[in-house]
């Protein structure tokens, strides 16, 4: 017996895995699939098994995800009013769970932490509108109020999950600072001889004020950290929270036991007065510290994603829409596929399309990084988010909403933000042990302090032990990572370098080879047609022409369209062509008006059984040896003509290329064309090393064949013939002018399609790993060196001991620093 549900609350394959384990758990379940696109489960089962015990399933987990019988989720009111509440997309900042995400806000089920909400552009992407008297009416665009008549104002927009989660621990810390610092004025006055508190109150009296003056501190501005540590206990995933909540529970209810049951603690523990000697100051001090840390951490997390927010506000909101002529102000998301749209001197470009009519100069650095404006005319492609210059022209929409070049920019900054780096696995094993590991100490700690500790040696056990467990820190370990990979993503993103995962950014600072292809992407990749030759067979230059045009007119191919282009402007009429095919990396054939014929390079004319006459090969090399491409033109097995094809050599190539080998990095160029304009090409750019006449499945050997000398590879390309090896390489580079089937298989993706890019990738990823190291490093060396020293290792040398207080100072300030390590590779130059 099989069933299907729809499942709601999926957003990874992490959420697909965990959704499967939930189902095949239920008795009776023997098969359970989840499909993630379809957000579908089938469930194969001995005997049918009622909804309602998948569903008691999924509560039991805790609600994150939903089962509805199949239909229901399209109809069900719940259903739907659930999905207009869910404000975004929630992750942890120190991804417990990989990339998994969730649908509110609330604490990371491992650590504890925050989640973070995920910057997204759908929030950005359009206005509504509302009453200021009945805030129930909310509009798409402007107007008047239907009940009342008042003109709807501009609805605001919801303020952001971190900024209420900043808020929230703000009034809480005021809260916490206003009872803990009283308590702690009472505390240190025991230091003052003849303290003058006693003389209006005795001692335990004081302890009961500092005991109410606790209350509202621990059992509201901090009980999260009670809630979380109990979590943690409960589901095992031992974090910072359960030391935190350990260390400062003990001390309160310590002081609690004391005050109501003086008669059972030793007198070790009591006052002259005959008072248990209570730690309400140090329970309240540091969990006020920790909430301190807390507090300033999460504003520190709004700066780490602040390249995404900067993103976010190129979105436009509006857009002026050509309707029968006239001009529509219209909503961003009623911008549909073909519309005409006028922008105006100084506005940002809605959507991406091409120009229809007029010209301009768009400012592109938002997205490329590249400062100087572009010019561009009628054809031309324009972005969204780039800003017009002083001249107004109409464009053509070709892509909206979610398809737009930023749209899928901030997605893959998100989905680069949230992935893993291998190096984090270091800290993932630590983080392991960590918390077992302190809670050992800290009991260690004690039995010490007690046995061998001078007088009153309870005391020093209890204090010091205590300090061990709040001074230790998981989270800076488990935030090192993240936070730098966070922060370089943006970097690399507002520069034109688009990271596809956190693994991409740490392989890229081991490449030691570099392989280039050589049309669009050492080159402009936009070929022109520089000549049409014809041997002596009759046919006449227009009419070879016409032939490759004919035959050219069905492939997509840059030179193919360059040919294409050229025939239109020589008003060169195209024949109809039959069982066109395209032969990958050689050429294309067809048959025209009844003749077989070909165009490529000499391997196409040996596949046509064509031959290349010496005297012919003689008449191309003139060109191939000035960095020109020649193909051969074959009418039924017979070489008729070529042409000639230039493309230009970016101006940034030799220098991209030069600095690249300064740094280490072998280049090597793999190219389809031929040896003789290879070599022209390369000895340009001064690169030892070349191949010419490579197919796709050369360029992937060649790869393999590095890859097996020991070599780390990185390989660079932009065409459908550079896929292949863009897989096979230890890091793909796309160039994002090139085709969507080589970006899809690359690990970086350079917007502008420039050498240039790889420079800055490679200087990027250098120094995300250094400060990655940086981080880990402090990590580490801080908790090596603060438990002992909580612990009382300097005590025997120097009597120096560390308060509780000063270990939650050290310790709130931990993650803080780590953030603040990470928010530097804002200001690198790359």
């Amino acid at each position: 017996m099989k069933h299907t549900y729809h499942i709601h609350g999926m957003t990874c394959n992490g959420c697909s895995s965990h959704v499967e384990k939930i189902l095949s758990n239920v008795k009776g379940v023997t098969k359970a699939e989840v499909d993630l696109e379809k957000a579908e489960a089938s469930i194969e089962m001995e005997k049918h098994i009622p909804f309602e015990t998948f569903h008691e399933a999924f509560q039991k987990d805790g609600g994150i995800y939903s089962i509805h019988k199949s239909g229901e989720h399209q109809h069900n009111p719940e259903a739907k009013k659930e999905k207009s509440k869910r404000k975004g997309t929630y992750y942890c900042p120190m991804h417990c769970e990989g990339d998994k995400t969730y649908d509110k806000a609330g604490d990371c089920p491992v650590c504890g932490m925050d989640l973070i909400e995920e910057q997204n552009i759908s929030s950005t992407s359009s206005e509504q509108w509302t009453c200021p008297m009945h805030p129930e009416i909310v509009k798409d665009e402007a107007g008047s109020c239907p009940i009342c008549g008042m003109d709807l104002v501009p609805l605001q927009a919801d303020v952001s999950a971190e900024e209420k989660t900043y808020k929230n621990l703000l009034g809480k810390f005021w809260i916490a600072s206003v009872f803990t610092l009283p308590i702690f004025f009472i505390a240190m006055s025991e230091m003052i001889s003849n303290n003058p508190l006693y003389e209006i109150l005795e001692q335990k009296h004081w302890n009961w004020i500092q005991f109410a003056l606790s209350i509202p501190v621990v059992f509201y501005a901090t009980w999260m950290f009670f809630e979380r540590a109990y979590k943690s206990i409960k589901t095992w995933n031992l974090n910072m929270f359960t030391l935190i909540g350990i260390g400062a529970g003990v001390a309160w209810l310590f002081s609690m036991f004391g005050m109501l049951f003086p008669d059972i603690f030793p007198s070790q523990f009591k006052t002259e007065s005959g008072a248990v000697h209570v730690y309400f100051e140090a329970a309240t001090v540091i969990l006020t510290l920790v909430l301190l840390g807390q507090l300033l951490e999460a504003r520190a997390h709004s700066k780490t994603n602040s390249a995404v927010k900067e993103l976010l506000k190129l979105a436009p909101n509006k857009a002026i829409k050509l309707v029968n002529g006239e001009e529509v102000e219209v909503s961003i998301d009623k911008i549909e596929l073909g519309d005409i749209l006028k922008v105006k001197p100084g506005e940002k470009i809605p959507v991406d399309g091409s120009i229809s009519e007029g010209e301009t100069t768009i400012d592109e650095s938002m997205i490329t990084g590249e400062p100087i404006p572009v010019n561009k005319a009628k054809g031309d492609k324009v972005s969204s988010g780039t800003i017009n210059g002083n001249q107004s022209f109409l464009m053509k929409a070709e892509k909206v909403g979610s398809d737009t070049l930023l749209s899928q920019i901030i997605h893959m900054v998100n989905n680069a933000s949230r992935s893993r780096a291998p190096i984090q696995n270091l800290a993932d094993k630590v983080s392991g042990y960590f918390v077992p590991v302190v809670v050992l100490i800290s009991l260690l700690t004690f039995a010490v302090w007690a046995i061998w500790g001078p007088e009153p040696a309870y005391v020093f056990a209890f204090v010091n032990a205590i300090a061990v467990l709040i001074i230790a820190c998981p989270c800076a370990l488990g935030l090192a990572t993240p936070m730098s990979v966070m922060v370089g993503v943006g970097k690399g993103a507002q520069n034109g370098v688009l990271i596809k995962n956190a693994e991409a950014l740490e392989k890229l600072n081991k490449v030691n080879t570099l392989i280039i292809d050589k049309t669009g992407t050492i080159t402009e990749g936009k070929p022109t047609v520089e000549k049409i030759g014809t041997f002596d067979n009759g046919l006449s230059e227009s009419e070879v022409l016409q032939v490759i045009v004919s035959l050219n007119s069905n492939s997509e191919h840059p030179l193919a369209e360059a040919t294409v282009k050229y025939g239109k402007e020589q008003n060169t009429e195209i024949l109809k062509s039959e069982k066109f095919s395209a032969v990958t990396g050689k050429g294309v054939e067809a048959t025209i008006v009844g003749k077989k014929v070909a165009l490529g390079n000499p391997k196409m004319m040996e596949f046509s059984n064509a031959e290349i006459t010496s005297t012919m090969e003689e008449e191309a090399r003139k060109y191939q040896e000035q960095g020109k491409t020649v193909s051969y033109l074959s009418v039924d097995k017979t070489v008729v003509g070529y042409v000639v094809i230039g493309d230009k050599i970016k101006t940034t190539s030799a220098k991209a290329i030069a600095e690249l080998q300064k740094n280490g990095i072998d280049v090597i160029m793999l190219t389809g064309d031929n040896q003789e304009t290879a070599k022209a090409v390369a000895d340009e750019l001064n690169l030892a090393d070349f191949k010419a006449s490579m197919l796709p499945e050369d360029k992937m050997n060649e790869v393999e064949k590095l890859q097996q000398q020991g070599k780390v590879v990185a390989m660079a390309g932009d065409g459908i013939n550079d896929a292949p090896a863009l897989a096979k390489s230890d890091v793909g580079i796309a160039m994002g002018t090139g085709t969507d089937v080589a970006i899809e298989s690359a690990m970086i993706t350079l917007i502008k399609g420039d050498l240039q890019g790889i420079v800055k990738a490679h200087k990027l990823s250098h120094s995300v790993m250094i400060n990655i190291k940086q981080n880990l490093f402090f990590a580490l060396i801080y908790n090596t060196l603060g438990i002992p020293i909580a612990a009382g290792l300097l005590f025997p040398f120097f009597g120096l001991l560390l308060s509780p207080m000063i270990a939650a100072l050290a310790m709130s300030f931990s993650s803080v620093s780590v953030i603040g390590n990470a928010l530097r590779l804002r200001t690198i130059k790359i």
